[in-house]
């Protein structure tokens, strides 16, 4: 957030003052050791040292620090080092006190948690994209040091996202992306489910604001009748908790306004289908933790008792949590309005360590517990893929992201030991978390005693036995069947080493192709060839070469002297340096002269020539809610908002977004929509009729498969915009037999 100088009023005052005394009094009542004095120094530190400064939204800027202070205590449960550590987390940065200074005043553990957020300030990512894969680096280096770090960065950035209103439209997509991106897989990866789904939440409210309007609109409209169907299915349900005398609270937890839109997207439904709206949840008070999975069966019985159970849906996370430390009883069951509800069935302790994360866990704590040893895993997992980062910022994003995401399975070594591995994991994902070497070594596995390849996908409960051979070598196409971080960057290193001398040999034959041809040996140079042969990386370039999968002829030298000039101008604009030619003379600039803060129109001239690229990737059409992507040469790409390739791009190249809209044309776009429902005879011929009436639209291809009495239709169409593609599937819907009809 920006600042600006300013004194504080009397009203002003009142408010910091009332601020932090709501922080106090929430400290008060948590069960951590009372050191208020320290908290109450470090708020008198950090006021004085914020004097006068603003955020972009006009507040005094000591608000956030309390803000944050009051998240980390509340929300997460943090005790006082924590609270110290937020109120002064932007100090070190924002103002002339040193990381000694605060050590003085305030101890050294409270010095390194400030330190810690110092050096991951500014959110994840800088303005470089290899400097944000550094940053992020940097970020799960300190955490896997004190935890405490990266939970007061999660309150941090918590505040910035409920307060984002300020901000300009292009840096609330770039923050807004990077949340959703990162932060709250990181959130739910720590157990912080609450602050999870509101960063969600949050970033889908300004990335998609109808959307968001609309979805809350329904779920406030169906609240009525959605409290009709619950107390309706929870009332013999209660009955029967009350006869078996527990102490319990029951509740209806709505689906977040996110994960609605997500569903609907994904299962292309509209909001009346999405059945699973709620889960029902039982949280029972028990004092004695070893009491709490035989009280969990006893509530599994009650319920299946009453209502009927869905077989593949039970989950029992008490016996084996989730490696982010979550535990309960999960079952589903048919309702009485024939849809089926989930149940979710916890202890106090189970709830709060579900709802606040591994910061709950130190509120149970008895000696050295398992959760600690769980978050320990998990952390040098991290660690692994940090000793051999990815030198490309959206691949080791990627890698980090088959972490964050993992839904788990555990399997069994032979020998009883237990691997919690991300979904999809198979035989060789086990070998290389065993050992690097057992990885590259292996040639098939068994499971459950049956031999099976290496590329076999494991089941939760496996049984998994690695078979290795000496003659074995890791191969490239391994990458392929491998789910887990830890086992892609293991093979990276393997290959890496194994390609070696071809790699050396490269670099010695591109030098030396560059020398003789005159050709300066810069980054334009690697840069222009590693395109011309699709090369993901330099050492991938060099070992073609190497290897002589390629060669270098007359075409290459044509391009390089051809591009050399022109790139030279625009590198130097990019990078901001350069000599001032007088066909420069400009001053360094982002890419292109274009304005990242104003709004980017997309036109298109009466010659059908445009200002901007359509993504291949997402294939967005005028009236689809998009953003700009300023590329190296200064063209803009336009990607669908929701496009995960544009999400990658504003968590890592956030400077190079720019906010579009839409000037209205009559270029025509190709568009997708897929048709389904009941097979009679006539209807292709009124869907085509329909289609073809729609005098803008133009059919280029239809697909049409029928399958007993189910008929699926795929049709390709060109439209000058969504309102048109909208209104068809609106009238297609109207034909009888048509079942769902959605864009693609």
């Amino acid at each position: 957030m920006s600042k600006t100088n300013n004194f504080t009023t009397e009203a002003e005052e009142k408010t910091i003052n009332d601020a932090f005394a709501d922080v106090l009094n929430g400290y008060l009542r948590s069960n951590h050791r009372k050191k208020v004095e320290i908290i109450e120094r470090a708020f008198r530190f950090a006021k004085e040292a914020h004097k006068g400064i603003r955020r972009r939204s006009g507040e005094p800027y000591i608000l956030h620090p309390i803000a944050v202070a009051k998240i980390a205590s509340q929300e997460i449960g943090l005790g006082s080092t924590s609270i110290c550590a937020a109120l002064l987390h932007d100090v070190v940065e924002d103002t002339d006190y040193t990381v000694e200074d605060i050590e003085q005043n305030f101890g050294k553990k409270i010095a390194q948690l400030v330190e810690g957020l110092t050096k991951i300030s500014g959110g994840i990512f800088g303005d470089k994209a290899s400097a944000q894969a550094e940053n992020f680096r940097k970020l799960l280096l300190t955490m896997s040091e004190d935890i405490r770090v990266v939970l007061i960065k999660m309150a941090d950035r918590l505040h910035n996202m409920r307060t984002l209103g300020s901000m300009a439209p292009n840096k609330q997509y770039k923050i807004a992306g990077e949340t959703l991106y990162i932060y709250a897989p990181l959130a739910h990866r720590l157990g912080l489910f609450a602050i999870k789904t509101e960063l969600e939440n949050l970033s889908f409210k300004y990335e998609h604001p109808d959307a968001f309007a609309s979805i809350s609109k329904k779920i406030e409209a169906t609240e009525q009748r959605r409290n009709e169907i619950y107390n309706n299915f929870a009332a013999p349900i209660l009955q029967r908790l009350d006869a078996m005398g527990l102490k319990y609270t029951a509740k209806a937890r709505v689906k977040s306004v996110y994960s609605i839109w997500n569903k609907m997207n994904t299962k292309h439904i509209p909001f009346e289908e999405v059945y699973d709206l709620y889960a029902a949840r039982i949280v029972f008070e028990c004092d004695d933790p070893a009491k709490e999975k035989a009280l969990c069966w006893q509530i599994y019985s009650a319920i299946t008792d009453i209502y009927r159970l869905h077989p593949d849906r039970t989950r029992d996370w008490v016996s084996v949590p989730k490696a982010n430390g979550y535990q309960a009883l999960h079952l589903t069951v048919m309702g009485p309005d024939g849809n089926w509800i989930e149940v979710q069935i916890r202890s106090r302790r189970m709830d709060e360590i579900a709802e606040k994360g591994f910061a709950a866990h130190w509120k149970y704590k008895v000696g050295e517990g398992e959760e600690e040893s769980e978050l320990d895993a998990w952390l040098h997992t991290i660690k692994d893929i940090l000793d051999d980062p990815e030198p490309n910022a959206l691949d080791f994003l990627d890698t980090l992201k088959l972490n964050l995401f993992a839904s788990e399975i555990v399997v069994f070594t032979p020998k009883g030991e237990l691997l919690t591995l991300p979904m999809d994991a198979t035989v060789l994902d086990v070998a290389f978390n065993l050992h690097s070497q057992i990885g590259c070594h292996c040639i098939a596995g068994k499971v459950n005693h049956k031999l099976v390849p290496l590329s076999q996908k494991l089941n939760s409960g496996d049984q998994v036995e690695v078979l290795t051979s000496q003659s074995q070598t890791p191969k490239a196409e391994w990458v392929d069947f491998l789910a887990t971080a830890k086992a892609k960057t293991r093979l990276r290193q393997a290959l890496r080493k194994l390609q070696q001398p071809a790699v050396a040999a490269g670099k010695e034959i591109f030098a030396k192709f560059l020398k003789e041809n005159d050709i300066p040996d810069n980054n334009v140079a690697i840069t222009k060839v590693m395109g011309l042969f699709k090369a993901a990386s330099r050492d991938d370039l060099y070992y073609l070469l190497g290897n002589q999968e390629i060669v270098l002829n007359d075409y290459v030298i044509k391009t390089l002297k051809k591009s050399t000039g022109s790139t030279k101008r625009l590198l130097s604009k990019l990078l901001g340096f350069g000599s001032k030619s007088a066909d420069e003379g400009a001053q360094p600039q982002t890419p292109s002269a274009i304005d990242t803060k104003q709004t980017y129109v997309l036109r298109t001239d009466e010659k059908g020539e445009s200002n901007y690229k359509m993504a291949d990737c997402c294939s967005p059409i005028p009236g689809d809610e998009v953003l700009g992507f300023i590329e190296m040469d200064g063209t803009v790409t336009v990607h669908a908002l929701d496009c995960p390739r544009a999400n990658k791009l504003k968590a890592s190249y956030g400077p190079r977004i720019v906010a579009t809209r839409w000037e209205s044309g009559s270029t025509l776009f190709p568009v997708e929509i897929q048709i389904e429902g009941i097979d009679r005879h006539g209807i292709l011929h009124e869907l085509i009729s329909l289609i073809s009436k729609q005098l803008t639209l133009d059919i280029r291809a239809l697909d049409i498969r029928a399958e007993k009495e189910v008929f699926t239709a795929r049709v390709n169409l060109l439209a000058t915009n969504v309102e048109e593609v909208n209104d068809l599937c609106s009238k297609l819907k109207k034909i009888s037999g048509v079942e769902k009809c959605s864009r693609i």
